[in-house]
């Protein structure tokens, strides 16, 4: 009796432990029709390559992501009213040094994709 139930426990935690490592790995599911997708990429307006590390932050809930090797950045916010994005160059001596840009999004019926180009300082 005493065993068949360390079994339960131990199998129920072994089932727990699983549950939470598939979660972690794979994250919940995007609410369909509440989140809106941003993605895009952003370039240098002088020479037009991309800008690896500038950071791209929801001014709204302070959500952000850094841009790739090929400058693209995506990801998921609610919807809100209108959002503003703010892109920053946060390590200056990686890729040169540019100045910091607001975008104010309003129509944000359907996912966005945006082209951004920052001026060097």
């Amino acid at each position: 009796m005493k065993k068949n139930l360390i079994r339960k426990i131990i199998g129920g935690l072994s089932l727990t432990s699983a549950m939470f490592v598939f979660q972690a790995c794979y994250g919940t599911p995007q609410d369909i029709g509440l989140d809106l997708l941003i993605e895009g990429q952003v370039k240098s307006k002088a020479s037009g390559l991309p800008i690896k590390g500038i950071k791209v932050t929801v001014a709204e809930n302070l959500q952000y992501e850094y841009t790739n090797e090929e400058g693209k950045f995506s990801f998921y916010t609610e919807m809100l009213e209108g959002l503003t994005l703010q892109f920053q160059d946060i390590d200056s001596t990686q890729n040169g040094l540019y100045i910091g840009k607001d975008t104010v999004l309003t129509d944000l019926s359907k996912n966005i994709y945006l082209d951004i180009a920052l001026e060097e300082k």
